[in-house]
């Protein structure tokens, strides 16, 4: 099958930002944890996959550029970004420590719609590292590509992006028997926390 440059330019644009996306990171960490209880799967998703595409067209349309130029914006939000990873952590921390708080049933009601769409914001537009991958490096390597060539990179990126947080947030209800145990909630929440709190480490010292 022959593909077209168009083509190799989306493609191209969907294995790197699929390359940038799939990691360890909190906001995956996030969505993961809401597949996983079935709750307000669909809105988290939606907004990680609208943020990441409103970013990557940020990137896109030259902004990459002026935020590079401007450090103290970006200390701004590290900070910031820091402070919100290590309180997620204790409060991770907490979940672990507390067996009362594991049972899958009364982890589905025990977080409303809106405390899920704010910490859903935070985790992603309180994290420098979104920036760095969506804004400034999706956005250099889509501007190499030519006034035409980088909307279709961008595309493809953004492609990337909605397909990984869809098989993420559903895929993860597949688990769902794993973590009907209380066991695999304590072990799930020291590895959220321990993370969220080496984040916000890395943060600060980076």
């Amino acid at each position: 099958m022959h593909l077209t440059p168009a083509l190799l330019t989306a493609a191209a644009g969907f294995g790197t930002g699929l390359s940038l996306i799939v990691a360890i990171g909190a906001q995956n960490a996030f969505v993961l944890r809401q597949g996983i209880v079935r709750r307000h799967v669909l809105p988290v998703v939606v907004l990680c996959a609208v943020s990441d595409v409103a970013l990557i067209a940020v990137g896109i349309s030259g902004i990459g550029a002026v935020l590079a130029h401007a450090p103290a914006a970006i200390t701004v939000i590290r900070w910031a970004g820091a402070a919100f990873l290590v309180s997620y952590a204790v409060l991770a921390a907490r979940r672990a420590l507390r067996p009362g708080t594991l049972d899958a049933a009364m982890e589905v009601g025990s977080a409303t719609l809106a405390t899920s769409i704010l910490t859903c914001l935070a985790l992603t537009w309180l994290n420098p590292h979104v920036y760095l991958d969506t804004v400034l490096m999706l956005g250099s390597v889509a501007n190499n590509q030519g006034d035409s060539g980088r909307w279709l990179f961008g595309l493809g990126a953004a492609t990337a992006s909605i397909t990984w947080f869809l098989a993420l947030g559903y895929g993860a209800q597949f688990l769902h028997r794993v973590f009907a145990r209380p066991n695999a909630w304590r072990v799930l929440d020291a590895g959220i926390a321990a993370l969220m709190l080496a984040l916000g480490i890395t943060l600060v010292t980076s």
